[in-house]
C-alpha cells in the first residue's frame, strides 16, 4: 500500500492499494460525498492517471454527488440512445430485474468509443448488488500495446478502425422492447445508432503521452484498407491479444462502491453471471477529446 501526501492538516493522507500490475487500485480514506479541496483532488488525479482503475468503498453518495465529483473531471455526456434518469440527464440508471439476463454493459468494451470524441472517462456507482457475481473486468490497454513485437507495432501504428454503436444498440440486435419503453432500460432511437467514425488502432494518452491500443468487440467495425477478411482476421488477433490475463484485473461490487476509470486506456467486461438476482448501478460519463 502507498500513501500521497496529505492535502493538508485536517484530512488524512490518501491510502492506495494497488489491484494488479497492470492497473487498478483501490482508494481509502476518503469521502466522496464532501467537496474535495485542490491538493486532495490532485492526489487523486494523479492517481487515476497512474492505475486507470479507481474502486473507491463504503460510499453514500446522492445522485447530486456523483455528479459533482465526475465534474471535477470535466464536462459531462449525455447519451445519445441510452435514457437517462429524468431529474439527472447526465446519469443512466443501469438496472437489471431479477431473473433476466444483463444486456447491459456485456462483453469486452471501451465505453462510447462510437462517439466523435468518445468519453474520457466513466463513474459507475453500485446501489443493489448480487450476493455473488457481477463482477466487472478491466484491462489495460496500455499494456497490451507494449506486449505487442516491435515489428507487430509498426504494422498497427498508421491504421484506422470504423467504430459505430449498430452491433450493441440496433433494435435488430438489442430488442424492441428498450425502444418502446418496456424493458429495465429504455432507448430512444438516434441517429447515432447507425453513424460511423474512424478512430486510430494505436492512441496517444493526451496527458500522460502513453500508447495503447483503441479498438473493441462491442464498437469496432472494420479496419479501413483492409479487405473484409483480413480486417477479421487481424482485429480476432488483438481482441485475443487485448484479453490475457495479466493485462486484467476484476472488480468485485458492493453497495457503496464507485468505481472510476479511463476510458483512454482501459476496456472492460460486466459479467452476467447473476441471473436469479437484481443490480442496480448508476453511471455518468465524462467527455473527452478526438483519439490521436
Amino acid at each position: 500500500m502507498s500513501r500521497s501526501r496529505p492535502s493538508d492538516t485536517l484530512s488524512p493522507p490518501l491510502e492506495i492499494e494497488r489491484f494488479g500490475s497492470a492497473l487498478g487500485a483501490e482508494v481509502r480514506a476518503v469521502d466522496l460525498s464532501q467537496p474535495l479541496d485542490g491538493a486532495r483532488f490532485e492526489d487523486l488525479h494523479r492517481a487515476f492517471l497512474e492505475h486507470h482503475v479507481l474502486v473507491f468503498r463504503d460510499q453514500k453518495l446522492s445522485h447530486a454527488d456523483q455528479l459533482a465529483f465526475a465534474r471535477r473531471f470535466g464536462e459531462l455526456d449525455r447519451h445519445p440512445i441510452v435514457d437517462p434518469i429524468e431529474e439527472h440527464p447526465e446519469l443512466v440508471r443501469v438496472w437489471k430485474p431479477a431473473g433476466e439476463s444483463a444486456s447491459f454493459g456485456t462483453g469486452w468494451h471501451t465505453d462510447n468509443s462510437f462517439f466523435e470524441h468518445p468519453s474520457m472517462a466513466t463513474l459507475l456507482y453500485g446501489v443493489t448488488l448480487p450476493p455473488r457475481g457481477g463482477d466487472t473486468l478491466f484491462a489495460s490497454m496500455e499494456a497490451a500495446w507494449e506486449a505487442l513485437s516491435d515489428t507487430m507495432k509498426g504494422w498497427l501504428a498508421p491504421l484506422v478502425a470504423v467504430h459505430s454503436a449498430s452491433r450493441a444498440y440496433a433494435p435488430s440486435v438489442t430488442g424492441d422492447a428498450k425502444y418502446r419503453g418496456e424493458a429495465a432500460m429504455s432507448y430512444t432511437w438516434s441517429e447515432a445508432v447507425e453513424k460511423e467514425v474512424t478512430h486510430p488502432v494505436m492512441r496517444t494518452h493526451p496527458e500522460t503521452g502513453r500508447a495503447s491500443l483503441y479498438v473493441n468487440p462491442m464498437f469496432t467495425q472494420r479496419i479501413v484498407g483492409l479487405e473484409a477478411a483480413e480486417s477479421r482476421a487481424l482485429l480476432a488477433f488483438i481482441y485475443r491479444h487485448c484479453q490475457r490475463p495479466e493485462f486484467q484485473v476484476r472488480v468485485r461490487w458492493q453497495p457503496g462502491s464507485l468505481a472510476l476509470w479511463d476510458n483512454r486506456a482501459v476496456q472492460h467486461n460486466a459479467l452476467d453471471d447473476y441471473r436469479e438476482y437484481e443490480r442496480l448501478l448508476y453511471r455518468a460519463t465524462i467527455c473527452g477529446d478526438k483519439p490521436v
